[in-house]
């Protein structure tokens, strides 16, 4: 069973290391992991994905629940949620390969953010599986560097936003 935690903390310095030791010591895997700063300051919105049992779920909650700096907790659900990943993939791709490429980026509404005499780097958006996908089929193109942001989300709507004085 896997689960998406969208946290709401302090701005504080440590916070991201102190998520990742309460799950380190506590033996929980984290299958992704990404933090920003808000539109306030002094808050960092956090998105932590992990699987496990019902049981190992409700731990996790409960123990991320009693750190300091967190001020909201949601489960995101997929049916009520927007998620969205980013990656950002450098190819090798000469001239003449160019036009191939562009075609794929084309399809799934990606773009070429960078360019050199042997490579291209693409940058897409999407649900893990359309970033899957973009992989598979530039997978005949030899593949320099690949990043990925990890999960990113928010529930839908605002009856579940918290604001905080």
């Amino acid at each position: 069973m896997r689960i998406v935690f969208s946290l709401l903390m302090d701005n504080t310095p440590g916070v991201l290391s102190r998520i990742a030791g309460l799950f380190t010591r506590r033996g929980y895997n984290i299958e992704s992991i990404t933090a920003g700063v808000t539109a306030d300051p002094r808050y960092t919105r956090m998105t932590v994905v992990s699987s496990g049992d019902h049981e190992v779920l409700e731990q996790i909650e409960k123990q991320i629940r009693k750190l300091e700096d967190v001020r909201d907790i949601k489960r995101l659900d997929e049916k009520e949620s927007v998620f969205r990943e980013l990656i950002m993939i450098k190819i090798r791709a000469n001239a003449s390969q160019r036009e191939a490429v562009h075609a794929v980026v084309s399809i799934f509404r990606a773009s070429i953010v960078d360019v050199g005499r042997d490579f291209l780097t693409i940058m897409l958006t999407g649900d893990q599986a359309k970033l899957d996908a973009l992989i598979n089929l530039l997978d005949e193109y030899e593949i320099l560097e690949l990043a990925r942001t990890g999960l990113t989300g928010l529930s839908r709507g605002t009856k579940d936003v918290r604001f905080l004085p």
